[in-house]
């Protein structure tokens, strides 16, 4: 079965750490772009992190330098490294599948397959 499974997400105050997973089965992860997307209740969905599978990588001006997004294609999954969280980062984040063999991209309609979400909370 196509799926990808997020875990890792939880609460956590202002300035602390957390890593999300995304696990993904049935299909050839090595070869899609992966990315992370979040949203909140009430707005759009943004794209957060993205990256390839020749490792190049975007990331959202929001989370420069704070976030790191990461692949183990041995195992199929995906990760992101969130450091220096923020309250605005409270979201319910995402992990998605794009196009394969494509250049990194965060153009939400390329993303055909998508995980349940985990939500993560940051307090002040």
């Amino acid at each position: 079965q196509v799926q990808l499974a997020e875990s890792g997400g939880g609460s956590v105050q202002a300035g602390g750490s957390l890593r999300l997973s995304c696990r993904a089965s049935g299909y050839d992860f090595s070869v899609y772009v992966m990315a992370w997307f979040r949203q909140v209740p009430g707005k759009e969905r943004e794209g957060v992190a993205t990256i390839n599978n020749g490792l190049s990588k975007i990331y959202a001006d929001s989370v420069k330098g704070r976030f790191t997004i990461s692949r183990d294609n041995a195992k199929n999954t995906l990760y992101l490294q969130m450091n220096s969280l923020k309250p605005d980062d409270t979201a319910t984040y995402y992990c998605a599948r794009g196009r394969s063999w494509s250049p990194a991209s965060l153009n939400e309609p390329e993303f055909t397959l998508w995980g349940q979400g985990t939500q993560v909370t940051v307090s002040s």
